[in-house]
């Protein structure tokens, strides 16, 4: 397991130290922003009833983009975590994420260019079905965890919006974990700690600062299709967020993510595995937030 963290860290700390570089080439254009939402509830003696609850969500986005002559180079960083207590129960997860990408292009006309995308995404720790007792484990890092290597052309006509089309795509699902690998999780054969696909895939990304005073968009969306094994199934991975400023450190954060895999079944409280279904994620908060 550390081999494989190493390599991600090995992977991603570059980007970050040339976005913490000051750019005085004009080169790279880099930013992001940093969000901490929270919220508590707590009852003393309230004679209507209720019960105390605690929930604390952090949300990390970088970007470091690199642009000279005819050569594109787009990096995105994206880290959340959170966490929800009820009472004294045990804590609950309520967000787990890390997602990078980083796409080469080379400019062939126009807003068109010659691509090649490096996308990967897991979560930092153990994910449990049946919360709040936390008894059985369904996720972990790099159980799942998702690469996907692609070629093709990006339609970029500006800094904020871009839609990428590959028909050469590559996705590799881990499951590094033997005891979810052994239950056939996340599409992989029982036993098995790797599945690897082969298709065609879409991501449409648009962020727009200020798209009316004090708010700001971000929208993605990932879409991939197995060509060799059932293509009219398609992944789908969409997430829209605004974010409305109150001042430089306060913010309301209005977020939703829905999921669609074909190869992720619904496993019911007695352990049974269903069919898939769209996993839908939502958050609404008023924290810290700063921008850089």
């Amino acid at each position: 397991m550390k081999k494989y963290v190493s390599a991600f860290l090995s992977f991603f700390i570059p980007v970050i130290m040339l976005a913490e570089e000051p750019d005085t080439t004009k080169l790279w254009s880099t930013g992001g922003d940093a969000s901490l939402t929270l919220s508590q509830v707590s009852f003393n003696n309230w004679a209507a009833g209720g019960q105390d609850a605690q929930t604390g969500t952090f949300l990390f986005i970088a970007y470091a983009n690199y642009k000279k002559d005819r050569h594109a180079w787009d990096n995105s960083l994206q880290v959340g975590y959170g966490l929800t207590r009820q009472g004294s129960e045990n804590l609950i997860k309520s967000d787990d994420r890390v997602l990078v990408t980083s796409k080469y292009g080379y400019n062939a006309a126009g807003h068109w260019f010659y691509s090649g995308l490096v996308d990967f995404r897991t979560q930092m720790t153990t994910g449990y079905q049946d919360p709040p007792q936390n008894t059985v484990t369904i996720s972990n890092l790099m159980a799942p965890a998702y690469l996907l290597l692609s070629v093709g052309m990006d339609y970029k006509p500006s800094d904020a919006f871009s839609v990428y089309l590959s028909p050469l795509t590559s996705k590799m699902t881990f499951v590094l974990d033997d005891e979810l690998a052994d239950r056939g999780l996340y599409g992989v054969d029982p036993g098995d700690n790797f599945r690897g696909e082969f298709g065609a895939s879409t991501k449409i990304v648009y962020r727009k600062r200020n798209i009316i005073k004090n708010v700001d968009l971000f929208t993605r969306l990932d879409l991939f299709s197995n060509l060799a094994d059932n293509p009219q199934y398609i992944d789908v991975d969409w997430e829209g967020r605004i974010n409305m400023r109150v001042n430089d450190f306060l913010t309301a954060v209005i977020s939703l993510n829905l999921l669609y895999d074909n190869d992720i079944k619904y496993v019911d409280s007695e352990g049974n595995k269903r069919g898939a279904r769209v996993q839908t994620k939502q958050l609404l908060g008023f924290g810290l937030s700063y921008s850089f």
